[in-house]
């Protein structure tokens, strides 16, 4: 199953919800993950541009994007950013699909000032 980076910042409308009423807010979004079909493989409070960073197995991309717009949907979320993750194994197929794609980037030219 894919995996996906959600990193995601509290508003500050978040922020005042959770001190008014502190709670584990992973062990609250895991019920919608796993209604999606996937699953929390990880997941960490952090301090920096993100407070909430999980990592997930999601069955598609239409499953991560649904609880990446129900994150930003719900209001608490100021920030919500989802990335599609790769293995080192899809890495290095894709390296080898690249080299095969025929891509010629165009050309550049300087000018003299």
């Amino acid at each position: 199953m894919p995996s996906y980076l959600h990193q995601v910042a509290y508003s500050r409308e978040g922020w005042q919800a959770l001190l008014a009423q502190p709670q584990n807010r992973i062990e609250a979004v895991r019920p919608a993950i796993e209604r999606l079909g996937g699953k929390i493989t990880n997941a960490w409070f952090a301090f920096g541009e993100y407070d909430v960073i999980v990592i997930t197995e999601m069955p598609d991309n239409v499953s991560a994007a649904a609880i990446a717009i129900a994150f930003a949907g719900g209001g608490a979320c100021k920030t919500v950013q989802t990335t599609p993750l790769l293995s080192a194994e899809e890495a290095v197929q894709a390296m080898k699909k690249a080299a095969e794609s025929g891509y010629r980037p165009a050309e550049v030219t300087t000018r003299a000032a």
